[in-house]
């Protein structure tokens, strides 16, 4: 099977992920061509600058706590972009089939979203960027099919033990970005899964009010 057979077969009805991916790589395109950089390309960056998630500048900009949201798709170089996409593009597509378009998009804004709090929480002082947050935040649901398919969990286990391990082990991740994820995650993951689809919309709904409600009380 070629590369572009296995992409085509893979992503078929999983168009979310796919414009997921199309709008973090648009937004990452325009900062490297205002910084005129591949990496380090927010700060020089007038839309970088203006999307980053940094405690000081939500905190006091009109706009500022919609940065909680415009950081989720903004990436800080094209090493960062690339290894975001591809944690995406492997396990995103089987979780929207699963889901649904609309709750899975939600549920990835809401994943964001808890990595946006915790960061606004416990580390106010330090610009955060990327997609990780909310990847992290599918892993428990990746967990959570497994189980309904009634398939051996250890791998979906596995791969988020890694992955936590690796945010530990790591230099240069935002540790609370990917646990606030993780956690938000963990609270859509059953509900998200679940038969009835009005749950699935709540579940992520309420992960995305509650995170939002956070990152208001951390940035005020």
């Amino acid at each position: 099977m070629t590369f572009q057979s296995w992409f085509r077969e893979h992503t078929r009805h999983a168009p979310a992920t796919l414009w997921i991916i199309a709008l973090c790589s648009v937004v990452w395109l325009v900062t490297a061509v205002q910084a005129q950089a591949l990496n380090d390309s927010v700060w020089g960056s007038s839309l970088g600058s203006a999307m980053v998630l940094w405690g000081p500048a939500a905190q006091v900009e009109p706009w500022g706590m919609a940065r909680a949201v415009t950081s989720i798709f903004l990436h800080l170089g094209v090493g960062h972009l690339i290894v975001n996409m591809v944690m995406l593009l492997l396990i995103g597509p089987e979780i929207e089939r699963f889901v649904g378009s609309g709750p899975y998009a939600l549920a990835f804004v809401a994943g964001g979203l808890g990595g946006s709090a915790a960061i606004s929480m416990f580390n106010f002082n330090t610009p955060t960027a990327g997609a990780s947050g909310a990847i992290y935040a599918l892993m428990p649901v990746m967990v959570a099919i497994a189980y309904r398919r009634s398939v051996d969990l250890r791998a979906p286990i596995v791969f988020l033990a890694i992955a936590v391990g690796y945010t530990f082990l790591a230099g240069n991740v935002s540790v609370w970005g990917h646990l606030g994820g993780v956690l938000a995650g963990a609270v859509m993951a059953w509900p998200l899964t679940s038969a009835q689809v009005r749950t699935r919309w709540l579940s992520a709904g309420l992960v995305a009010l509650i995170s939002g409600v956070l990152i208001i009380l951390a940035l005020t």
